[in-house]
């Protein structure tokens, strides 16, 4: 039987922590239903999870697209935030702009980027400063 082609998409709000986490849940309820194994099901939430709260802290919000074939689930996160200058350090485990404020609420440990490269088959990141970003994911199945 052919897997069922699926898109999500969902606005994410700048610095709304209460929100966080919401599409990341709402696509695990979709893959779910659709019958993805738990392994794939639990790497995209973690990818989705990372870049959603990424969104909130760093990129004042964004967009999160979800897109599942026959072969792969495709995440594509877009801000407007103001970039990362230096996406290799931005890479580092530990790495982190969070302010204090953040790093209080239990974030900013500087393990989003590397943990989303790292539950990905596939993994980029496009970024200017000034301009945004955008990181693109995929994980095979």
């Amino acid at each position: 039987m052919p897997m069922e082609k699926l898109t999500l998409s969902f606005d994410i709000i700048g610095g709304n922590f209460i929100a966080a986490g919401e599409a990341s849940s709402a696509t695990k309820a979709a893959l779910r239903k659709i019958g993805l194994s738990n392994d794939i099901i639990r790497r995209v939430s973690i990818c989705m999870y990372e870049g959603e709260i990424n969104q909130v802290i760093h990129g004042g919000g964004g967009k999160a697209v979800i897109e599942v074939d026959e072969r792969r689930v495709a995440i594509t996160l877009t801000d407007g935030g103001p970039g990362i200058p230096d996406v290799s350090k931005a890479l580092e485990e530990g790495f982190s702009t969070a302010t204090n404020e953040i790093r209080e609420q239990g974030f900013g440990a500087g393990m989003g980027l590397p943990n989303m490269k790292r539950y990905s088959d596939e993994f980029e990141i496009i970024s200017k400063p000034g301009e945004g970003t955008t990181v693109v994911m995929s994980i095979r199945f």
